[in-house]
């Protein structure tokens, strides 16, 4: 396991341990707590593995845990389905490709040019790689530099996307953080994902707190309510699509409910 795949482990471990109290899990309370949640002693009884092994695995040092630790350790630390799958990935041993910018195969790019409802692809990183007339109509992604057309920077740093989603602004930003937590995790070693998160960082003020948090989502059909500035309030249901030729590649696809 590579090191920094080994920090993320660590800090998803703790901020999971950190949301429990000892109650929720049929311990006792015992003397005054300095920190929330169970104690890493505490995680690794439940789990029934070592102390020293699982506060290795906390900080993050090379330890590959088989599928039945993780079962364990899921288990101890009350994960949901969501948490349990990035667990496993963040314990497998991945290739290291470095990030390199997806290019849109000419059948897909074709597809999304022909439909009459706005629709883009996007690509590991959330790079928007390329979009429809309509889909030009409302978020505008022939309006901005190529390395700022990228959905998580537009909706977390543009003001004029901010404006879009209007009151339901935040809900949707910490949602899509969420959402990236489990891709960014398994890539963290790499530079084009770290300076991504750079520049959420310095581009959002309300994102250092999400991030931390370690919320994760799946990624599901949805609805969002626009305030656009020529076409009014608009509600719009969309749907994502895996591109069969590259899994990196993200088809989305809206339409009025």
């Amino acid at each position: 396991m590579n090191e920094v795949v080994s920090s993320e482990l660590g800090d998803f471990l703790r901020s999971r341990r950190a949301r429990l109290s000892p109650e929720a899990v049929g311990l006792p309370s015992g003397r005054r707590r300095r920190t929330p949640g169970l104690r890493r002693e505490e995680v690794a009884q439940l789990a029934g593995i070592g102390v020293d092994w699982y506060i290795r695995l906390e900080q993050g040092r090379t330890v590959s845990p088989s599928a039945t630790t993780v079962d364990a350790l899921s288990r101890a630390l009350r994960l949901n389905p969501v948490e349990e799958t990035h667990l496993r990935a963040l314990t497998r041993n991945a290739e290291r490709q470095p990030f390199a910018r997806e290019v849109v195969p000419e059948s897909l790019l074709r597809t999304v040019e022909a439909l009459n409802v706005p629709a883009y692809v996007t690509g590991r990183r959330w790079d928007v790689l390329c979009w429809n007339a309509a889909a030009a109509e409302i978020f505008a992604f022939d309006r901005v530099p190529e390395e700022d057309r990228n959905t998580l920077i537009l909706v977390l740093t543009n003001p004029k996307t901010r404006r879009l989603f209007g009151t339901g602004w935040a809900e949707e930003a910490k949602r899509m953080v969420a959402q990236f937590r489990a891709t960014h995790d398994l890539r963290a070693w790499d530079p084009a994902f770290a300076d991504l998160v750079k520049r959420l960082r310095a581009g959002c003020p309300e994102f250092a707190t999400w991030w931390e948090a370690h919320d994760l989502r799946e990624t599901v059909a949805g609805q969002k309510q626009l305030t656009h500035p020529r076409k009014g309030a608009l509600r719009l249901q969309y749907t994502t699509f895996q591109a069969n030729d590259d899994p990196g590649l993200r088809l989305v696809i809206y339409t009025q409910p």
